[in-house]
C-alpha cells in the first residue's frame, strides 16, 4: 500500500512577492510583477522586460560567506525553502534528517555566474576564473545547497527538464513519499537567467515579447494580441510530507497531491507537437493517477506562456482530454503576472494551485483583452473569482518536448 502525501510547508521567491502573504495577495489582486529589465542593459536587445525578483537580501536567509559561494538560483531556492520549512514548523535534526530529502529542479542553472566567468576568461585569462565557478553554476547546486543549509540528509536530486523541471521535481519527491523512500521531501524549482545571454539567446528564437512600452501588459496568455512569453525569475519550494508523519506531528495540511504525469513530444527540440498529444497524454496520465473522475477537477492551473503556438495546442489538450467539461473548467495562468519563471514556474504555480483550495479563489489570467478563437475557454479573466476549488490540475510543458502534470485535491480524511 502505497502512503498518501500532503503539503504541509510553502515558499515563494517571486517577482509579485516574497512569501504567501505577498505572493497571494499579488495574485488575487491581478497585480502584475513585470517591469523593464534592470538585472543588465537590455538597451541593444529585442526585448526589455521581465519579472525581476524585487527587495531580496540573500543574507536574511544565509550568512554573508554561504551567499558569496551561491548563484543567484540557489540564493533563492534556500530562501524559499528556509520559509516553506518554517511554515511546515518541521524541525530537522538527527533524529529525522536521513528522512528528509530534497528534490529541486533548474532548467538552466547559475546562468548569471556562467556569464560573468565567460567575459572573465576573455578578459583576464583562465588564471582569473574563481575556484567557486563550477560549484556556483551547476544546476544540482539548488537542490544540494538547501540540503546542506536544512542539514537534511534524505534522497537529494535535481531535476531540469527546462519549464517542465519543478513539475518534474515535485512529482519524483511524491513518488519517493509514496515508496516509502522518505517521510519527508522539500521541493520545488529555482531559475534566475534574466540576464543578458539568456535574453539574447531567447530574442534570437522569437520567443520573447517585445511589448516594451508597457511591460504589465506584455504577458497576456490566451490573448489573440500575444507575442511571447516574459521571463521571470524566483523559486517556489514545498513541503512534502507522508498524511502519517503530518497527522503525527500535528502539522497544518494544505491539500493533498494525488496525481502526477509525464510524457514527451518526440517531435521538436522547441515547437510544441501540432496535434498536443503529448500534453495530453501527460494530463490524463495525471488523472488516471489520481483515482479523480474528470468532474472532480475544476480548475487548471494552465503553463499559458502566452506563445502563440503553447496557448492555443494546451487548449486543444484540455478540450482532447476533458471533452465538453473543458468549457465547464476555470482555467488561468498566473505567468501573466509573474512571468515564466522557466524551470521554476512549476513551483510557484503548484503554490498558486494549493492556496486556490486553501482560499476558495481563483487567480485571474490577466490582460485577457481579445479573445482568440483557438482558445475559447474559461480563462477566468482580468479578475479573480471566488470558487470551491476541489481539484486542480497544473501543467509544466518545456523545450525538448518534456510536459508534467500534476494534480492537488482537498485534504479528506
Amino acid at each position: 500500500m502505497s502512503n498518501r502525501v500532503v503539503v504541509t510547508g510553502m515558499g515563494t521567491v517571486s517577482p509579485v512577492g516574497i512569501g504567501l502573504k505577498d505572493y497571494w495577495a499579488a495574485l488575487e489582486a491581478g497585480e502584475s510583477g513585470i517591469d523593464r529589465v534592470t538585472n543588465f542593459d537590455a538597451a541593444e536587445l529585442d526585448s526589455k522586460v521581465g519579472g525581476e525578483v524585487k527587495d531580496f537580501n540573500a543574507q536574511d536567509y544565509m550568512s554573508r560567506k554561504d551567499a558569496k559561494r551561491m548563484d543567484k538560483f540557489a540564493q533563492f531556492a534556500v530562501a524559499a525553502a528556509k520559509i516553506a520549512v518554517e511554515d511546515s514548523d518541521l524541525k530537522i535534526d538527527d533524529s529525522n534528517a536521513e528522512d528528509v530529502g530534497v528534490l529541486v529542479g533548474s532548467g538552466i542553472g547559475g546562468m548569471e555566474t556562467f556569464e560573468n566567468q565567460t567575459k572573465r576568461l576573455i578578459e583576464r585569462g583562465p588564471g582569473r576564473i574563481s575556484p567557486f565557478f563550477i560549484p556556483k553554476m551547476i544546476s544540482n547546486m539548488a537542490a544540494g545547497q538547501v540540503s546542506i543549509q536544512l542539514g537534511a540528509k534524505g534522497p537529494n536530486a535535481t531535476t531540469v527538464s527546462a519549464c517542465a523541471s519543478a513539475t518534474h521535481a515535485i512529482g519524483d519527491a511524491f513518488d519517493i513519499i509514496r515508496r516509502g523512500d522518505a517521510e519527508v521531501m522539500v521541493t520545488g524549482g529555482s531559475e534566475a537567467a534574466i540576464t543578458e545571454l539568456s535574453y539574447a539567446g531567447f530574442c534570437a528564437m522569437k520567443a520573447l515579447s517585445t511589448r516594451n512600452d508597457e511591460p504589465t501588459r506584455a504577458s497576456r496568455p490566451f490573448d489573440e494580441e500575444r507575442d511571447g512569453f516574459v521571463m521571470g525569475e524566483g523559486s517556489g519550494i514545498l513541503v512534502l510530507e507522508s498524511l502519517d508523519s503530518a497527522l503525527e506531528r500535528g502539522a497544518k495540511i494544505y491539500g493533498e497531491v494525488v496525481g502526477y504525469g509525464m510524457s514527451g513530444d518526440a517531435y521538436h527540440v522547441t515547437a510544441p507537437d501540432p496535434e498536443a498529444d503529448g500534453a495530453a497524454r501527460s494530463m490524463q496520465m495525471a488523472i488516471d493517477n489520481s483515482g479523480l473522475d474528470l468532474e472532480d477537477i475544476n480548475y487548471i492551473n494552465a503553463h499559458g506562456t502566452s506563445t502563440p503556438q503553447n496557448d492555443k495546442l494546451e487548449t486543444k489538450a484540455i478540450k482532447d482530454v476533458f471533452g465538453d467539461l473543458a468549457y465547464d473548467v476555470a482555467v488561468s495562468s498566473t505567468k501573466s503576472m509573474t512571468g515564466h519563471l522557466l524551470g521554476a514556474a512549476g513551483g510557484i504555480e503548484a503554490i498558486a494551485s494549493l492556496l486556490a483550495i486553501e482560499k476558495g479563489v481563483v487567480p485571474p489570467t490577466i490582460n485577457y483583452e481579445n479573445e482568440d478563437s483557438e482558445c475559447d475557454l474559461d480563462y477566468v479573466p482580468n479578475e479573480a473569482r471566488e470558487l470551491e476549488v476541489k481539484a486542480v490540475l497544473s501543467n509544466s510543458l518545456g523545450f525538448g518536448g518534456h510536459n508534467a502534470t500534476l494534480i492537488f485535491a482537498e485534504y479528506q480524511q
